[in-house]
Protein backbone atom coordinates (compact mmCIF):
# COMPACT_ATOMS: atom_id res chain seq x y z
CA UNK A 1 0.00 0.00 0.00
CA UNK A 2 2.46 2.29 0.71
CA UNK A 3 4.18 1.72 -2.63
CA UNK A 4 1.23 2.52 -4.36
CA UNK A 5 0.70 5.73 -2.50
CA UNK A 6 4.42 6.68 -3.46
CA UNK A 7 4.22 5.81 -7.10
CA UNK A 8 1.17 7.47 -7.80
CA UNK A 9 2.49 11.13 -6.87
CA UNK A 10 5.89 10.08 -8.70
CA UNK A 11 3.98 8.98 -11.58
CA UNK A 12 2.00 12.53 -11.67
CA UNK A 13 4.88 14.28 -11.55
CA UNK A 14 6.66 12.66 -14.09
CA UNK A 15 3.43 13.04 -16.36
CA UNK A 16 2.99 17.09 -15.41
CA UNK A 17 6.85 17.54 -16.79
CA UNK A 18 6.58 15.74 -19.65
CA UNK A 19 3.30 17.30 -20.27
CA UNK A 20 4.18 20.61 -19.18
CA UNK A 21 7.55 20.39 -21.59
CA UNK A 22 5.52 19.08 -24.14
CA UNK A 23 3.40 22.17 -24.26
CA UNK A 24 6.20 24.52 -23.87
CA UNK A 25 7.32 23.05 -27.58
CA UNK A 26 4.58 23.14 -29.43
CA UNK A 27 3.05 26.55 -27.46
CA UNK A 28 6.60 28.02 -29.59
CA UNK A 29 5.81 26.41 -32.39
CA UNK A 30 2.11 27.87 -32.35
CA UNK A 31 3.13 31.32 -31.36
CA UNK A 32 6.21 31.07 -34.14
CA UNK A 33 3.38 29.79 -36.59
CA UNK A 34 0.95 32.49 -36.12
CA UNK A 35 3.85 35.38 -35.98
CA UNK A 36 4.86 34.10 -39.33
CA UNK A 37 1.42 33.69 -40.78
CA UNK A 38 0.98 37.61 -39.69
CA UNK A 39 3.70 38.64 -41.12
CA UNK A 40 2.85 36.70 -44.21
CA UNK A 41 -0.64 38.76 -44.64
CA UNK A 42 0.79 42.20 -43.60
CA UNK A 43 3.65 42.06 -46.16
CA UNK A 44 1.01 41.78 -49.30
CA UNK A 45 -0.69 44.99 -47.26
CA UNK A 46 2.57 46.74 -47.35
CA UNK A 47 3.52 45.83 -50.94
CA UNK A 48 0.23 47.11 -52.17
CA UNK A 49 1.09 50.59 -50.27
CA UNK A 50 4.45 51.24 -51.82
CA UNK A 51 3.34 50.09 -55.39
CA UNK A 52 1.33 53.15 -55.31
CA UNK A 53 4.24 55.54 -54.15
CA UNK A 54 6.54 53.77 -56.69
CA UNK A 55 4.29 55.70 -59.45
CA UNK A 56 5.80 58.32 -58.11
CA UNK A 57 8.67 57.45 -58.84
CA UNK A 58 8.33 56.04 -62.05
CA UNK A 59 7.51 59.77 -63.04
CA UNK A 60 10.88 60.42 -61.08
CA UNK A 61 12.47 57.94 -63.35
CA UNK A 62 11.36 59.47 -66.77
CA UNK A 63 13.26 62.30 -65.90
CA UNK A 64 16.67 60.56 -65.55
CA UNK A 65 16.71 59.77 -62.08
CA UNK A 66 15.84 56.15 -61.79
CA UNK A 67 15.34 55.79 -57.69
CA UNK A 68 12.94 53.72 -56.12
CA UNK A 69 10.84 55.81 -53.61
CA UNK A 70 10.31 53.25 -50.98
CA UNK A 71 13.53 52.35 -50.92
CA UNK A 72 14.52 56.39 -50.52
CA UNK A 73 12.32 56.59 -48.00
CA UNK A 74 14.40 53.97 -45.77
CA UNK A 75 17.32 56.22 -46.86
CA UNK A 76 15.65 59.05 -45.12
CA UNK A 77 15.28 57.25 -42.13
CA UNK A 78 18.33 55.70 -41.89
CA UNK A 79 20.18 59.32 -41.88
CA UNK A 80 18.27 60.97 -39.55
CA UNK A 81 17.09 63.56 -42.16
CA UNK A 82 13.86 64.08 -40.49
CA UNK A 83 15.80 65.91 -37.47
CA UNK A 84 16.88 68.48 -39.86
CA UNK A 85 14.10 68.71 -41.99
CA UNK A 86 11.03 69.02 -42.34
CA UNK A 87 8.87 66.64 -44.79
CA UNK A 88 5.28 65.39 -44.11
CA UNK A 89 6.07 62.03 -46.15
CA UNK A 90 8.09 60.83 -44.14
CA UNK A 91 6.55 62.70 -40.88
CA UNK A 92 9.54 65.01 -40.53
CA UNK A 93 9.20 68.29 -38.82
CA UNK A 94 12.65 69.13 -38.36
CA UNK A 95 13.25 73.18 -38.64
CA UNK A 96 17.27 73.61 -38.64
CA UNK A 97 17.43 73.01 -42.29
CA UNK A 98 14.90 73.68 -45.32
CA UNK A 99 11.33 72.44 -45.78
CA UNK A 100 11.78 69.60 -48.32
CA UNK A 101 8.09 69.66 -48.84
CA UNK A 102 8.19 72.97 -50.82
CA UNK A 103 11.73 74.17 -51.16
CA UNK A 104 13.55 72.06 -53.59
CA UNK A 105 11.33 73.33 -56.33
CA UNK A 106 11.32 76.85 -55.59
CA UNK A 107 15.48 76.77 -55.02
CA UNK A 108 16.00 74.62 -58.09
CA UNK A 109 13.87 77.48 -59.87
CA UNK A 110 16.20 80.18 -57.78
CA UNK A 111 19.17 77.79 -59.34
CA UNK A 112 18.97 79.02 -62.64
CA UNK A 113 15.75 77.00 -63.46
CA UNK A 114 18.19 73.56 -63.05
CA UNK A 115 16.07 70.30 -63.16
CA UNK A 116 14.54 69.16 -60.19
CA UNK A 117 15.95 65.57 -59.85
CA UNK A 118 19.92 67.15 -60.74
CA UNK A 119 19.33 69.79 -58.06
CA UNK A 120 18.29 67.86 -55.00
CA UNK A 121 21.26 65.51 -55.82
CA UNK A 122 23.73 68.30 -55.77
CA UNK A 123 22.08 69.59 -52.52
CA UNK A 124 23.13 66.32 -50.88
CA UNK A 125 26.35 65.36 -53.10
CA UNK A 126 27.57 69.23 -52.28
CA UNK A 127 25.30 71.05 -50.34
CA UNK A 128 27.51 74.54 -50.29
CA UNK A 129 26.76 74.45 -53.96
CA UNK A 130 23.43 76.41 -53.48
CA UNK A 131 22.74 78.19 -50.14
CA UNK A 132 18.55 78.51 -49.57
CA UNK A 133 17.60 81.81 -48.36
CA UNK A 134 17.29 82.17 -44.68
CA UNK A 135 20.18 79.33 -44.33
CA UNK A 136 24.29 79.50 -43.86
CA UNK A 137 26.64 77.77 -45.84
CA UNK A 138 28.25 74.76 -44.12
CA UNK A 139 24.77 73.63 -42.02
CA UNK A 140 24.28 70.83 -43.80
CA UNK A 141 27.10 67.77 -43.52
CA UNK A 142 28.81 67.16 -46.38
CA UNK A 143 29.61 63.66 -46.01
CA UNK A 144 26.63 62.22 -48.03
CA UNK A 145 27.99 62.68 -51.10
CA UNK A 146 30.47 59.83 -49.95
CA UNK A 147 28.61 57.80 -47.61
CA UNK A 148 25.83 57.13 -49.65
CA UNK A 149 26.13 54.78 -52.38
CA UNK A 150 24.97 55.57 -56.02
CA UNK A 151 21.82 53.56 -55.63
CA UNK A 152 20.85 55.06 -52.28
CA UNK A 153 21.39 58.56 -53.51
CA UNK A 154 19.27 58.15 -56.46
CA UNK A 155 16.38 56.44 -54.19
CA UNK A 156 16.97 59.59 -51.84
CA UNK A 157 16.45 62.01 -54.54
CA UNK A 158 13.25 60.13 -55.74
CA UNK A 159 11.72 60.19 -52.44
CA UNK A 160 12.51 63.75 -51.84
CA UNK A 161 11.29 64.39 -55.57
CA UNK A 162 7.88 62.32 -55.14
CA UNK A 163 6.80 64.05 -52.11
CA UNK A 164 7.61 67.88 -53.29
CA UNK A 165 4.57 69.71 -53.55
CA UNK A 166 5.68 72.61 -55.58
CA UNK A 167 6.76 71.59 -58.47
Amino acid sequence: MLFAALLFPAGFAGWAVGHYTSLGSSSSTVVHTVTVGSAATSAPATTTSPATTTAAGTTTSASGGGGDVAAGKTVFAANNCASCHTFKPANATGTIGPNLDTAPASDAKADNNMNLDDFVKESIENPDAYIAKGYSKGIMPTNFGQTLSSKQLNDLVAFIVSGNTSS
